[in-house]
Parts: structure tokens; sequence; C-alpha cells
């Protein structure tokens, strides 16, 4: 059993690094409007959108980006992430 739990929490690990990845991507995407990704790193950042997308079009139809005057707030990656965390939690303490 522990080794099943220990597995699902590397897993997890792997799902919120993904997750910083893509903050990152997107802050750099913002902050420089004329970088774009090529080779590589297109390739890198081709693999973490296919990853984390599916998840947060999921939350993002529960719960929708708010409206804060001409600015749209997304709260899904936050609350993705604290889903993880509560998910790492459960594991780790169904492994003691």
């Amino acid at each position: 059993m522990a080794g099943v739990a220990s597995a699902i929490n590397s897993v997890l690990w792997v799902a919120i690094v993904l997750l910083l990845a893509r903050f990152v991507i997107d802050w750099v995407q913002l902050l420089a409007r004329n970088w774009r990704p090529s080779g590589f790193v297109a390739v890198l950042c081709e693999g973490i959108y296919m990853v984390t997308d599916p998840p947060l079009r999921a939350i993002r139809r529960v719960i929708p980006p708010v409206r804060l005057g001409g600015v749209a707030l997304d709260l899904s990656p936050l609350v993705l992430l604290i889903g993880i965390q509560i998910l790492m939690a459960v594991v780790t303490a169904t492994m003691t």
C-alpha cells in the first residue's frame, strides 16, 4: 500500500511542477509579448499545455473567471493547485 501511495504522491508532485512551469510560461508571454518559443522549448511548452489544459478547462466550466472591471481573474490554476495539495495530504495521511 505504501508503494502505491508513494507513486501517487510522486505523480501529484509532477503535476505541481508542470502547473508551476505553466505559470512561468504564461507570465513570460504576458511580460514579453514578442517572445515565441522555438525548437525544443516550443515542444516543451506544448507538452506542458497539453497536460495542464484539460484539468484547467474542467475547473473553468465550474468556476468561470471573475470579472473585475475590464479584467478577468482566472481562479482555476489556484483551485487546481489547492486541490492537488489536498490530494497529496490525503495520500500522505494514508501512508502512515
